[in-house]
Protein backbone atom coordinates (compact mmCIF):
# COMPACT_ATOMS: atom_id res chain seq x y z
CA UNK A 1 0.00 0.00 0.00
CA UNK A 2 1.57 3.30 -1.05
CA UNK A 3 -0.16 6.99 -1.23
CA UNK A 4 1.45 9.33 -3.84
CA UNK A 5 3.56 10.85 -1.50
CA UNK A 6 4.75 8.20 0.55
CA UNK A 7 5.42 4.22 1.22
CA UNK A 8 3.24 3.13 3.96
CA UNK A 9 4.87 2.26 6.38
CA UNK A 10 5.44 -1.61 7.31
CA UNK A 11 5.33 -3.16 10.44
CA UNK A 12 9.32 -2.68 11.41
CA UNK A 13 8.78 1.16 10.81
CA UNK A 14 6.11 1.13 12.44
CA UNK A 15 7.86 -0.30 15.38
CA UNK A 16 10.55 1.96 15.58
CA UNK A 17 8.27 5.00 15.21
CA UNK A 18 6.44 3.51 18.51
CA UNK A 19 9.94 3.32 19.97
CA UNK A 20 10.55 6.95 19.36
CA UNK A 21 7.76 8.06 20.18
CA UNK A 22 8.47 6.52 23.77
CA UNK A 23 11.89 7.33 24.50
CA UNK A 24 10.46 11.02 23.38
CA UNK A 25 7.91 11.40 26.24
CA UNK A 26 10.45 9.25 28.58
CA UNK A 27 12.84 12.45 27.78
CA UNK A 28 10.18 14.95 28.21
CA UNK A 29 9.13 13.77 31.14
CA UNK A 30 12.45 13.36 32.24
CA UNK A 31 13.49 17.07 31.08
CA UNK A 32 9.94 18.64 33.28
CA UNK A 33 11.53 16.46 36.55
CA UNK A 34 14.53 18.07 36.01
CA UNK A 35 13.17 21.64 35.96
CA UNK A 36 10.68 20.96 39.23
CA UNK A 37 13.80 19.63 40.97
CA UNK A 38 16.33 23.27 39.75
CA UNK A 39 13.10 25.09 41.11
CA UNK A 40 13.28 23.43 44.58
CA UNK A 41 16.53 23.45 44.74
CA UNK A 42 16.60 27.54 44.43
CA UNK A 43 13.62 27.87 46.85
CA UNK A 44 10.83 28.51 44.17
CA UNK A 45 8.24 27.04 45.78
CA UNK A 46 8.26 28.77 48.87
CA UNK A 47 4.91 29.78 49.83
CA UNK A 48 5.63 33.27 50.50
CA UNK A 49 6.48 33.59 46.53
CA UNK A 50 2.87 32.12 45.23
CA UNK A 51 0.73 33.45 48.23
CA UNK A 52 -0.52 36.40 45.85
CA UNK A 53 -2.01 33.54 43.24
CA UNK A 54 -3.93 32.22 46.38
CA UNK A 55 -5.04 35.80 48.19
CA UNK A 56 -8.80 36.76 47.02
CA UNK A 57 -7.40 40.20 46.79
CA UNK A 58 -4.70 40.07 44.37
CA UNK A 59 -6.92 37.02 42.65
CA UNK A 60 -9.74 39.31 42.19
CA UNK A 61 -7.22 41.90 40.78
CA UNK A 62 -6.45 39.16 38.62
CA UNK A 63 -9.93 38.60 37.49
CA UNK A 64 -9.98 42.08 36.61
CA UNK A 65 -6.94 42.20 34.28
CA UNK A 66 -8.33 39.13 32.39
CA UNK A 67 -11.44 40.97 31.17
CA UNK A 68 -9.55 44.20 30.73
CA UNK A 69 -7.57 41.81 28.64
CA UNK A 70 -10.04 40.10 26.69
CA UNK A 71 -12.24 43.48 26.19
CA UNK A 72 -9.15 44.75 24.39
CA UNK A 73 -9.13 41.94 22.71
CA UNK A 74 -12.07 41.64 21.15
CA UNK A 75 -12.60 45.47 20.73
CA UNK A 76 -9.49 45.06 18.77
CA UNK A 77 -10.54 42.14 16.49
CA UNK A 78 -14.10 43.35 15.59
CA UNK A 79 -12.70 46.81 14.61
CA UNK A 80 -9.47 44.57 12.77
CA UNK A 81 -12.09 42.47 10.71
CA UNK A 82 -13.50 45.45 9.57
CA UNK A 83 -10.88 47.28 8.67
CA UNK A 84 -9.08 44.66 7.33
CA UNK A 85 -12.30 43.33 4.71
CA UNK A 86 -12.50 47.30 3.11
CA UNK A 87 -8.71 47.24 2.83
CA UNK A 88 -8.63 43.98 1.40
CA UNK A 89 -11.59 44.70 -1.16
CA UNK A 90 -9.60 48.06 -1.76
CA UNK A 91 -7.06 46.62 -2.61
CA UNK A 92 -8.58 44.89 -5.59
CA UNK A 93 -10.29 47.62 -7.22
CA UNK A 94 -9.85 48.64 -10.31
CA UNK A 95 -10.44 52.91 -9.29
CA UNK A 96 -6.47 53.76 -8.48
CA UNK A 97 -7.77 56.38 -5.95
CA UNK A 98 -8.96 53.46 -3.68
CA UNK A 99 -6.26 50.90 -4.51
CA UNK A 100 -3.33 53.03 -4.09
CA UNK A 101 -4.42 54.18 -0.94
CA UNK A 102 -5.40 50.71 0.69
CA UNK A 103 -2.39 49.33 -0.64
CA UNK A 104 -0.39 52.35 1.20
CA UNK A 105 -1.79 51.82 4.97
CA UNK A 106 -2.16 47.87 4.46
CA UNK A 107 1.78 48.08 3.76
CA UNK A 108 3.01 50.73 6.40
CA UNK A 109 1.31 49.37 9.19
CA UNK A 110 2.55 45.27 8.31
CA UNK A 111 5.80 46.75 8.54
CA UNK A 112 5.76 49.16 11.65
CA UNK A 113 6.94 46.81 14.74
CA UNK A 114 3.80 46.73 17.23
CA UNK A 115 5.28 47.77 20.17
CA UNK A 116 6.81 51.34 18.63
CA UNK A 117 3.07 51.56 17.07
CA UNK A 118 1.22 51.45 20.69
CA UNK A 119 4.25 53.63 22.15
CA UNK A 120 3.80 56.13 19.55
CA UNK A 121 -0.30 56.33 19.55
CA UNK A 122 0.03 57.05 23.58
CA UNK A 123 2.68 59.43 23.79
CA UNK A 124 2.32 60.69 20.15
CA UNK A 125 0.86 63.92 19.12
CA UNK A 126 -2.84 61.74 19.35
CA UNK A 127 -2.13 60.75 23.12
CA UNK A 128 -4.56 58.30 23.07
CA UNK A 129 -4.99 56.75 26.66
CA UNK A 130 -2.86 53.59 27.48
CA UNK A 131 -6.73 51.00 27.18
CA UNK A 132 -7.52 53.08 23.28
CA UNK A 133 -3.09 53.31 22.62
CA UNK A 134 -3.50 48.99 22.89
CA UNK A 135 -6.75 48.89 21.01
CA UNK A 136 -6.27 51.00 18.05
CA UNK A 137 -2.33 49.54 17.59
CA UNK A 138 -3.85 45.91 17.58
CA UNK A 139 -6.74 47.02 14.90
CA UNK A 140 -4.39 48.64 13.04
CA UNK A 141 -1.64 45.73 12.77
CA UNK A 142 -4.10 42.86 12.89
CA UNK A 143 -6.52 44.93 10.05
CA UNK A 144 -3.55 45.35 7.82
CA UNK A 145 -2.62 41.37 8.16
CA UNK A 146 -6.00 40.48 7.73
CA UNK A 147 -6.67 42.86 4.83
CA UNK A 148 -3.62 40.63 3.10
CA UNK A 149 -5.78 37.37 4.35
CA UNK A 150 -9.36 38.83 2.32
CA UNK A 151 -7.18 39.52 -0.66
CA UNK A 152 -6.06 36.04 -0.58
CA UNK A 153 -9.64 34.45 -0.50
CA UNK A 154 -10.98 36.56 -2.71
CA UNK A 155 -8.50 35.57 -5.43
CA UNK A 156 -8.59 31.71 -4.04
CA UNK A 157 -12.23 32.05 -5.30
CA UNK A 158 -12.38 29.54 -9.52
CA UNK A 159 -12.17 32.03 -11.78
CA UNK A 160 -14.60 29.96 -13.65
CA UNK A 161 -17.09 31.49 -11.04
CA UNK A 162 -16.30 34.86 -11.86
CA UNK A 163 -16.49 35.08 -15.44
CA UNK A 164 -19.77 32.94 -15.20
CA UNK A 165 -21.90 35.39 -13.03
CA UNK A 166 -20.40 38.52 -15.11
CA UNK A 167 -21.59 36.46 -17.95
CA UNK A 168 -24.96 36.66 -16.31
CA UNK A 169 -24.62 40.26 -16.36
CA UNK A 170 -23.80 41.24 -12.40
CA UNK A 171 -21.81 44.18 -12.12
CA UNK A 172 -18.38 43.44 -10.05
CA UNK A 173 -19.85 45.06 -7.01
CA UNK A 174 -22.72 42.38 -7.28
CA UNK A 175 -19.86 39.56 -8.08
CA UNK A 176 -17.92 40.38 -5.31
CA UNK A 177 -20.97 40.42 -2.87
CA UNK A 178 -22.87 37.40 -3.77
CA UNK A 179 -19.95 35.59 -5.25
CA UNK A 180 -16.64 36.22 -4.24
CA UNK A 181 -16.66 37.17 -0.52
CA UNK A 182 -19.00 34.42 0.82
CA UNK A 183 -17.08 31.61 -0.46
CA UNK A 184 -13.35 33.76 0.61
CA UNK A 185 -14.53 33.57 4.38
CA UNK A 186 -14.38 30.36 4.51
CA UNK A 187 -11.26 29.79 3.00
CA UNK A 188 -10.27 32.96 5.33
CA UNK A 189 -11.95 31.35 8.90
CA UNK A 190 -8.80 29.43 9.90
CA UNK A 191 -6.43 32.15 9.45
CA UNK A 192 -8.90 34.36 11.13
CA UNK A 193 -8.89 32.40 13.69
CA UNK A 194 -5.09 32.60 14.02
CA UNK A 195 -4.99 36.22 13.93
CA UNK A 196 -7.79 36.42 17.01
CA UNK A 197 -5.10 34.67 19.19
CA UNK A 198 -1.83 36.53 18.11
CA UNK A 199 -4.27 39.82 19.06
CA UNK A 200 -5.02 38.25 22.27
CA UNK A 201 -1.24 37.56 22.95
CA UNK A 202 -0.27 41.14 22.05
CA UNK A 203 -2.22 42.74 24.41
CA UNK A 204 0.42 41.97 26.66
CA UNK A 205 2.46 44.87 25.25
CA UNK A 206 0.29 47.10 26.91
CA UNK A 207 2.53 46.70 29.91
CA UNK A 208 5.08 49.16 28.53
CA UNK A 209 1.97 51.89 28.51
CA UNK A 210 0.89 50.67 31.79
CA UNK A 211 -2.59 49.75 29.89
CA UNK A 212 -4.97 48.00 32.28
CA UNK A 213 -4.88 44.51 31.52
CA UNK A 214 -2.98 40.94 32.88
CA UNK A 215 0.95 42.27 32.24
CA UNK A 216 0.20 45.30 34.01
CA UNK A 217 -1.47 43.39 37.54
CA UNK A 218 1.68 41.11 37.25
CA UNK A 219 4.04 43.94 37.34
CA UNK A 220 2.26 45.49 40.47
CA UNK A 221 2.42 41.66 42.20
CA UNK A 222 6.06 40.90 41.36
CA UNK A 223 7.52 43.98 41.97
CA UNK A 224 6.01 43.70 45.16
CA UNK A 225 6.89 40.12 46.36
CA UNK A 226 10.05 39.86 43.63
CA UNK A 227 8.27 37.01 42.35
CA UNK A 228 8.90 37.19 38.35
CA UNK A 229 9.09 33.58 37.70
CA UNK A 230 6.09 32.32 39.44
CA UNK A 231 4.20 35.68 37.99
CA UNK A 232 5.22 34.75 34.49
CA UNK A 233 4.06 31.00 35.07
CA UNK A 234 0.76 32.03 36.50
CA UNK A 235 0.32 34.66 33.51
CA UNK A 236 1.75 31.97 31.19
CA UNK A 237 -0.93 29.51 32.53
CA UNK A 238 -4.14 32.28 32.14
CA UNK A 239 -2.90 33.40 28.34
CA UNK A 240 -2.69 29.70 27.47
CA UNK A 241 -5.97 28.53 28.80
CA UNK A 242 -7.68 31.35 26.88
CA UNK A 243 -5.82 30.72 23.60
CA UNK A 244 -7.25 26.88 23.81
CA UNK A 245 -11.24 28.21 24.93
CA UNK A 246 -11.03 30.45 22.05
CA UNK A 247 -9.40 28.21 19.39
CA UNK A 248 -11.89 25.45 20.65
CA UNK A 249 -14.72 27.91 20.29
CA UNK A 250 -13.33 29.49 17.04
CA UNK A 251 -13.24 25.56 15.48
CA UNK A 252 -16.89 25.11 16.47
CA UNK A 253 -18.21 28.37 14.71
CA UNK A 254 -16.16 26.81 11.76
CA UNK A 255 -17.96 23.48 11.90
CA UNK A 256 -20.83 25.68 11.95
CA UNK A 257 -20.68 28.14 9.37
CA UNK A 258 -18.43 25.65 6.98
CA UNK A 259 -19.99 21.91 8.15
CA UNK A 260 -18.09 19.30 8.03
CA UNK A 261 -16.76 17.57 5.22
CA UNK A 262 -18.14 14.02 3.60
CA UNK A 263 -16.18 11.49 2.35
CA UNK A 264 -16.83 11.12 -1.40
CA UNK A 265 -18.40 7.77 -2.26
CA UNK A 266 -18.01 6.10 -5.46
CA UNK A 267 -20.66 3.82 -6.87
CA UNK A 268 -19.60 0.07 -7.11
CA UNK A 269 -21.22 -2.43 -9.61
CA UNK A 270 -22.88 -5.17 -7.49
CA UNK A 271 -21.15 -7.36 -9.60
CA UNK A 272 -17.61 -6.76 -9.39
CA UNK A 273 -15.85 -8.23 -6.42
CA UNK A 274 -18.15 -11.81 -6.87
CA UNK A 275 -16.95 -13.42 -9.49
CA UNK A 276 -17.56 -10.98 -12.20
CA UNK A 277 -20.16 -8.53 -13.87
CA UNK A 278 -23.67 -8.24 -13.12
CA UNK A 279 -25.94 -10.63 -14.93
CA UNK A 280 -27.09 -8.97 -18.43
CA UNK A 281 -24.06 -6.76 -18.46
CA UNK A 282 -22.10 -6.63 -21.56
Amino acid sequence: MSTVLFDTPGPRTRARHRLYTILTGVGLVALLAWFVWYLYEHGEFAYELWEPFVTPEYVEALWQGLLDTLAMAVLAILFAVVAGFLLGVGKLSEHRLLRWPSWLVVEFFRAVPLLLLIIFLRFGPLSLSPYWSVVVGLMLYNGAVLAEITRAGVLAVPRGQVEAAYALGMRKTQVMLAIQLPQAVKVMIPAIISQCIVALKDTSLGFYVLAPGLTTVGRSIWIEFGNQLQTALVLSAIYIVCNLILTAVAMWAQRRLVGERKPIVHPVDPGMGQGGPAPGSS
